[in-house]
């Protein structure tokens, strides 16, 4: 994915999640996120001593998302929002990191699984940090894109969906009673 980094070690790949190869995922990621140059000092700055709360934690909310067990009880805007120093570059290390860890450890479509929520998951939060107007930028849209490729519009789709120009908002129909003034 990304050359400036060594690999993910071989190991063989999962045709599915489970609660227990999601784990492996976890720790195998964060061991890699430790020894990064770019976000070891951020994670370890802001979990120092609380590395053996946060993986669980981690593996919990995986596991919700992709196993679909809502166990996770968090708020992922909330807890991303006091952390200091962080950059862009902090993101597309991170997803490049997280995505090669998980190609390494599932299938194509067992990946799909993580790799998906994970890149919203981070386009969110960059958007909600650096604010609307922020452009994600290229190597993640690229990401996306290869990941979860857009669909192409179906027969029937709404005309002024499709027409909308970039960053106009998603139109909408409101459906219930009006209010009588």
């Amino acid at each position: 994915m990304n050359p400036s980094f060594p690999a993910a070690p071989a190991v063989e790949r999962a045709a599915h999640p489970t609660e227990a190869n999601i784990r492996d995922l976890v720790y195998a990621f964060y061991e890699r996120v430790r020894a990064d140059a770019l976000l070891g000092p951020v994670f370890d700055a802001t979990l120092a001593d609380r590395w053996d709360d946060h993986l669980p934690k981690m593996c919990t909310f995986w596991g919700s998302l992709v196993l679909g067990a809502k166990q996770y009880r968090g708020n992922v805007q909330q807890a991303h929002q006091p952390l200091e120093g962080i950059e862009p570059q902090h993101f597309s290390r991170w997803l490049y990191l997280f995505l090669d860890t998980v190609q390494s450890r599932y299938e194509p479509a067992a990946a799909v699984r993580f790799m998906e929520p994970a890149l919203r998951i981070a386009q969110s939060l960059q958007l909600s940090r650096f604010g609307w107007d922020y452009k994600i930028p290229e190597e993640q849209q690229a990401l996306l894109e290869r990941v979860a490729p857009k669909r192409p519009p179906r027969e029937g789709d709404d005309a002024a969906h499709a027409a909308r120009a970039p960053g106009e908002s998603f139109p909408t129909r409101v459906v219930g009673r009006a209010r009588d003034a």
